[in-house]
């Protein structure tokens, strides 16, 4: 869905300008660059971002989409749609391909979120990159809130919140060992009500499954879920047609809708400015797994 663009504010400029010369540093520092895409809001604002940053010559790196197999059907085409009108290259590592090779088995809970670590620190190392930008951000989540810009990992993809370097005076170190790469967050400190912002202000296309729509769902853990390959309801869990839009979009069996009746971003911003949880906190099980969850799964390698 795409509205109408409006002038940035000085706030949204500022962040801009700060997004774009991350973008530019990362450049100028690495030789192969992968962007993490999964066709969610903060992805698409940083492809768009690095759109302008490079302009008018094509965004010098490729999108990578760690594809669960289990994702929504409006998200999947919408990203083969967005590479198909701006010429961007994709690659696509299927958690599928190597659970069929054995090196990874299905969880019991249907999920597959905490199986695309692998996926990515294999493909990392297959292509030879040495840095990947991502669309993480502060505010989201606590793990996420202690990662410098430029974010250091080890041989495995690890990270280790001791080897966090200063970033003072907007330098950036993108020195590392043979076999290390580098986490880029060029949006670190976006807020979600800057990145809707921002989308309006830009008229930036997204998936229309984060505005309110009509869809069957189930109620599980406080969640509504969505039906599909990876499973659907349980005894005592009954699909419903409700009213919903997504926060966030991932692995359809840890991503909730939330009950909404916004259609339109300014609806979005009203929605989110009363809401006590974050869009992952309020959506994704896979976080709830405990307090330490996100920050165990970076220090394996996940994003």
């Amino acid at each position: 869905m795409r509205e109408t663009a409006t002038t940035l504010s000085p706030h949204l400029k500022d962040l801009e300008n700060e997004s774009l010369q991350i973008l530019r540093e990362a450049a100028g520092q690495f030789d192969k660059i992968a962007l993490l895409f999964s066709g969610g809001k903060d992805s698409v604002v940083v492809f768009e971002l690095a759109r302008r940053a490079f302009a008018p010559a094509q965004v010098p790196f490729e999108l990578l989409h760690v594809d669960t197999g289990h994702n929504f059907s409006e998200v999947i085409k919408f990203r083969d749609d967005l590479v198909e009108r701006t010429g961007a290259r994709l690659r696509v590592a299927k958690v599928q391909d190597w659970i069929d090779r054995g090196e990874l088995k299905e969880r019991p809970d249907g999920t597959r979120n905490p199986l695309q670590t692998v996926p990515l620190v294999e493909t990392i190392e297959e292509q030879g990159y040495d840095a990947v930008l991502g669309g993480a951000r502060r505010d989201e989540e606590r793990a996420r809130a202690k990662e410098r810009i430029f974010s250091v990992r080890d041989n495995f993809g690890g990270w280790d919140p001791r080897r966090q370097r200063p970033e003072i005076w907007n330098l950036y170190n993108g020195g590392h060992l043979p076999g290390e790469n580098i986490r880029v967050f060029p949006i670190s400190n976006w807020t979600e009500t800057d990145i809707w912002e921002y989308i309006g202000a830009r008229g930036i296309e997204l998936p229309p499954i984060y505005f309110a729509h009509e869809r069957e769902v189930f109620e599980r853990d406080g969640m509504y879920l969505t039906a599909g390959d990876w499973g659907g309801p349980k005894k005592g869990e009954t699909l419903e047609t409700k009213k919903v839009r997504y926060r966030t979009v991932g692995d359809m069996s840890c991503t909730g809708a939330v009950l909404s009746e916004a259609s339109t971003i300014d609806d979005i911003l009203t929605e989110i400015s009363t809401s006590t949880l974050t869009e992952r906190g309020a959506t994704r099980a896979d976080d709830r797994l405990g307090e330490s969850s996100m920050e165990d799964r970076k220090k394996e390698g996940y994003f």
